[in-house]
């Protein structure tokens, strides 16, 4: 019961913070800040859920490997330019350790369970090991289409050669899909899945809406909230569908 109300607080505030940053002014600290907000918010809320569905053990496991290991990634792209093309932090995300904003690791951990959950819960009856690292992998770049350009445009990052989608290179997409292909396979590992989680596929869900929403009416950018609506909403609306028929069952 406890953990149920500070998943719904966490969820509280992470859609707090995701109506507030529009209204504050781009570039400014009070943008920033927000932005923190919501990333701290869903992190704990995909956290809750999972010590909730596999036990705290598990849960922290699993979130020191994908911490760990998406921060090591992050320092190895800024500094090759593999596998998401030649980019770089501009010092404006705090606080940052090697190089890397604290809060980039923890949004790839905040959203890769429920992407994999979505994927299970689209697949349905044909959800495999492959297929879910496969579906995974895709629904977590899906989200990368309203990330980026929304960070991008903030200065948070930069591109050495910017690419045709507001700015972005195709090949940070390719490189979000192979990076969360390992993600999805080490929590394949560590988060083994078998019923539909209700909570998780509601994140996914949940921000699928509220990126579209606020693209299209607040940030007033309506190619991003094609593109990125376009990817997410579908495989979203086929997960709630599984959930629901699995409950049916």
């Amino acid at each position: 019961m406890v953990r149920r109300r500070l998943t719904l607080v966490a969820a509280g505030v992470t859609a707090a913070g995701m109506i507030a940053t529009p209204l504050a002014r781009r570039g400014s600290e009070a943008r920033r800040a927000w932005s923190g907000v919501v990333v701290a918010g869903l992190a704990s809320t995909t956290s809750l859920n999972v010590a909730g569905r596999w036990g705290g053990r598990r849960a922290g496991l699993a979130a020191a490997v994908v911490l760990s290991g998406t921060a090591l990634l992050e320092r190895v792209g800024t500094a090759t330019g593999k596998p998401f093309g030649r980019y770089r932090y501009t010092g404006r995300l705090r606080p940052a350790v090697g190089g890397v904003p604290a809060v980039v690791p923890l949004a790839w951990w905040a959203m890769a369970v429920p992407a994999r959950e979505t994927a299970h819960a689209a697949l349905g009856r044909r959800s495999t090991p492959a297929r879910r690292v496969a579906l995974g992998a895709a629904a977590l770049t899906a989200w990368d289409l309203f990330l980026d350009p929304q960070m991008t445009a903030e200065g948070y990052w930069r591109w050495s050669r910017p690419g045709a989608y507001r700015g972005i290179p195709v090949s940070n997409f390719a490189g979000w899909a192979l990076a969360g292909a390992v993600v999805m396979a080490a929590l394949e590992a560590l988060l083994p899945p078998s019923r539909h989680d209700r909570g998780l596929v509601a994140e996914y869900a949940g921000m699928a809406v509220m990126e579209t929403v606020g693209f299209a009416a607040f940030f007033r950018d309506r190619l991003v909230a094609v593109v990125g609506g376009v990817a997410m909403l579908p495989l979203a609306a086929a997960a709630v569908a599984g959930v629901m028929r699995s409950s049916d069952g």
